[in-house]
């Protein structure tokens, strides 16, 4: 067991007039165990669609039902049937699989090789040739270190801008380039994944002309997020709900204003206010020494709420949370980047300014709404747990 974890991300884009993507991503989870299956099927709409669900749920199940990643490759190559026309297979596909986050084991047919960062430059990993049922399966198995950066592709990444932009496409050695070029160290897999895709969307000129399909895998140290939001209902729970959450190692987030009061007392620390509003619908930040993040409650945390659906649908908020200091930007960047596991206490108590029937739905449902962020972050692959006073 080590400190390391997964941090893995995949968007997709649709091929110009198709309303099905046909390209298909499976997780698999166990433990520390994460297997990702990326396969893409021939051509493109409904046809393609159907054919990457099928192999990608089939390598998918048979790892899940503990069969080996070979057996899998194995049954799988064998099954596919190949186009008499094009006599290429009728789906190709990429495994990555990360075992005790110690090793990834990558087995690739016909699909972009992948590409791996090491320390922001591209790192030449060796890799064995087999021959199944007469199809070539590249194989690799690869010790992890931390910040290793693993990108899958379909290959509407390489023929990015053919006939437009480019004469031959954005070949893989080109876009190693471009990766190197914007790499920082703290790029989650969410940023490598976005950058990469939003560059093919522009070299296709928003018209794909493939369906294009990146998925990335960060390697990366563990770190936990603490955040409390709200009293406890009952008065005399104060100590207790402080103990639990400074017992716990990594950052801590304090939102609300009686909850961070509370705060200030309970570590006998001052609570320094602020009146500089950074964004004129969330409160400003305040400041407690111990604390590493102190906002206001249900005004910033509904806005986490919003930029957590965003980040997991169309991602048009992306450069908003990133670049602003407003307490909500300065959540989500430490909830969605930096954490990986999650603990919230929540505080019960009733705040009487919520429950003003003026106000929208959301604002009186205070337990909906942290419920719904526990649920946005736990899709993004974090590991959430809720403790409640």
């Amino acid at each position: 067991m080590n400190n390391l974890c997964a941090d893995i991300s995949y968007r997709s884009l649709n091929k110009h007039g198709e309303q099905l993507c046909g390209d298909m991503v499976q997780l698999v989870k166990d433990n520390d165990d994460t297997i990702l299956v990326l396969a893409d099927g021939l051509g493109s709409g409904v046809k393609a669609n159907i054919l990457s669900t099928l192999t990608s749920k089939i390598i998918s199940t048979m790892i899940a039902n503990k069969m080996s990643v070979e057996d899998c490759v194995s049954t799988i190559v064998s099954t596919l049937p190949v186009c008499k026309v094009r006599q290429v297979a009728y789906s190709t596909f990429t495994i990555v699989q990360i075992e005790n986050n110690n090793f990834a084991h990558i087995f690739q047919y016909d699909n972009p090789k992948v590409i791996l960062l090491r320390n922001g430059k591209n790192f030449d990993y060796p890799t064995k040739t087999h021959i199944i049922s007469d199809k070539k399966v590249l194989e690799s198995k690869i010790k992890l270190e931390c910040n290793d950066l693993f990108i899958t592709m379909s290959d509407g990444a390489v023929y990015a801008g053919v006939g437009q932009l480019l004469n031959y496409g954005w070949q893989r050695e080109n876009i190693v380039e471009f990766l190197e070029g914007h790499y920082n160290e703290k790029m989650s897999a969410q940023s490598a994944c976005s950058l990469l895709l939003d560059e093919c969307n522009a070299l296709y000129e928003d018209m794909p002309g493939d369906d294009t399909t990146i998925a990335a895998i960060k390697i990366r140290e563990r770190l936990a997020v603490n955040l409390m939001f709200g009293p406890p209902r009952n008065p005399n729970d104060v100590n207790k709900m402080q103990a639990m959450f400074f017992a716990k190692q990594g950052k801590h987030i304090v939102c609300g204003g009686t909850t961070s009061n509370l705060t200030a007392q309970y570590l006998g620390k001052d609570l320094i206010t602020s009146i500089d509003y950074l964004d004129s619908e969330i409160p400003p930040t305040a400041k407690i020494e111990g604390v590493d993040l102190v906002t206001e409650g249900v005004l910033t945390i509904n806005r986490v709420m919003e930029y957590a659906k965003d980040y997991l649908g169309e991602n048009k908020f992306n450069n908003e949370w990133r670049n602003k200091e407003d307490g909500a930007s300065q959540i989500a960047r430490i909830l969605f980047d930096e954490a990986t596991n999650i603990n919230f206490y929540v505080g019960r108590a009733v705040n009487p300014a919520h429950q003003n029937p003026d106000l929208p739905i959301r604002f009186n449902i205070k337990m909906q709404l942290i419920e719904e962020l526990s649920q946005a972050l736990d899709k993004m692959g974090k590991v959430v747990n809720m403790s409640y006073f």
